[in-house]
């Protein structure tokens, strides 16, 4: 048994009950082929939540911040999670970030770059669109309703594929896209809310 799959058993023993996580839509994720999924981020731990309710093994970028501790940087690695410089254009995680889809593997990006802690669903950034227009990959949108609290319950929502053939025969740019995808995420958000 590889790391990844200990840590999503360890993730989905813990997590489940404490926030009482409630599914919809896992169908929307296809079986196999490249994914990319893009959920709104609302807390450090929205990653190992989107891991546990996806039914692909997701690859995540990661802050490089966090691959500077040797420890924490070593699991990151084993649980698929690669660096990304903020603040700038990372050649090395956009190439990296390709070859994954390449391979036929899921993506999981966080398109608005850091917390939103108020819960509100901020502006992309247009690492998300220029993913999905150099890529033949699915787009789901996923949605965290939160807050997270103990034994409260937290919902995550995922949407239907967003079509890309317009967007990717008409060469729109990476934040058009962006922004496409940052409102079906504020729609499955609105509609899920209660």
């Amino acid at each position: 048994m590889n790391l990844y799959k200990i840590g999503k058993a360890l993730c989905s023993v813990i997590l489940y009950p404490m926030y009482r996580i409630k599914i919809v839509g896992k169908k929307n994720i296809p079986a196999e082929g490249p994914v990319i999924i893009c959920s709104n981020h609302i807390s450090n731990v929205d990653p190992p939540v989107v891991g546990i309710t996806s039914s692909r093994n997701i690859y995540f970028l990661a802050k490089e911040e966090l691959f500077k501790n040797p420890v924490i940087g070593g699991i990151l690695k084993k649980v698929h999670a690669f660096p990304i410089k903020r603040g700038m254009r990372d050649r090395n995680a956009l190439r990296k970030g390709l070859d994954i889809l390449k391979e036929g593997h899921a993506l999981g990006l966080f398109p608005e770059g850091t917390r939103q802690e108020n819960g509100e669903i901020g502006k992309g950034l247009a690492g998300a669109g220029f993913f999905a227009l150099r890529s033949e990959a699915a787009i789901v949108p996923c949605a965290i309703i939160g807050p997270y609290k103990k034994f409260k319950k937290l919902k995550v929502v995922y949407g239907e594929p967003i079509d890309m053939t317009e967007y990717r025969e008409q060469k729109a740019s990476a934040q058009v896209v962006t922004d496409r995808i940052m409102e079906e995420i504020r729609q499955l958000h609105k509609i899920h809310q209660s």
